[in-house]
């Protein structure tokens, strides 16, 4: 099958555990004939600055899922759930220090420094808070509504391209990827994914990170897949 667009994670999938992007990802994902959606659990403005920096603008799933945007300057789409992800937050700041990241940009979830007891703060949200949940994507920890995610992220995403999500191949490397790499037709892990997202994957890295992503690609147009 020949997949008509590319969506891709950003942080341990196209740039080093560092946070520096990888030039020779970039540069490929950059040559491609065929749109590449950026889709990270970082707030719009960076996910912006990402897609222009890379050269792919603009189609963009920011914050989980929680924010979409189908072009530069248009309206994202945000969905209405920080209300109960502060419930969330105002909760269990009654139990840890916490520090919250990039408050100010935030509009649909909550990011804290990783410096708690993940685990147990997790016990305490399932029984008061069920519809909520934490995930820690090795750069940050996140509190977020598990009505959104970046499956369904890509589900508006793709109605708005005018595309099924089985259209897509999805690239990524972290538990906030899970249900993109689900839903989309073709699911890609990099070499230094998370074993549960190797064991959904179609296709494996021997690479790890940005490298990682240079290798599928590369597999992808080998065999004409895009």
């Amino acid at each position: 099958m020949k997949y008509k667009a590319l969506v891709i994670d950003v942080d341990g999938t196209i740039t080093h555990m560092d946070r520096k992007l990888s030039l020779k990802a970039a540069a490929k994902l950059r040559s491609l004939d065929i749109p590449v959606v950026i889709a990270t659990g970082n707030v719009l403005c960076y996910a912006k600055a990402v897609a222009k920096l890379v050269g792919v603008c603009c189609n963009i799933i920011a914050e989980n899922g929680g924010v979409i945007v189908d072009g530069f300057d248009n309206e994202p789409i945000i969905s209405d759930v920080i209300h109960e992800c502060e419930e969330a937050y105002e909760f269990l700041a009654e139990h840890f220090h916490m520090e919250k990241l990039d408050s100010v940009h935030r509009k649909t979830e909550i990011v804290l420094r990783s410096d708690f007891d993940i685990e147990k703060a997790r016990g305490l949200l399932s029984s008061h808070f069920p519809g909520v949940e934490i995930i820690d994507t090795h750069f940050a920890i996140h509190i977020k509504s598990r009505k959104i995610n970046k499956g369904t992220g890509l589900i508006k995403m793709a109605e708005l391209m005018g595309l099924k999500t089985t259209d897509f191949v999805a690239i990524g490397d972290s538990v906030n990827d899970l249900e993109m790499l689900q839903e989309a037709g073709f699911a890609i892990a990099v070499g230094n994914a998370d074993d549960f997202l190797k064991d959904v994957a179609d296709y494996v890295s021997t690479a790890t990170y940005g490298d990682g992503t240079v290798e599928a690609i590369d597999h992808l147009l080998s065999k004409g897949m895009i």
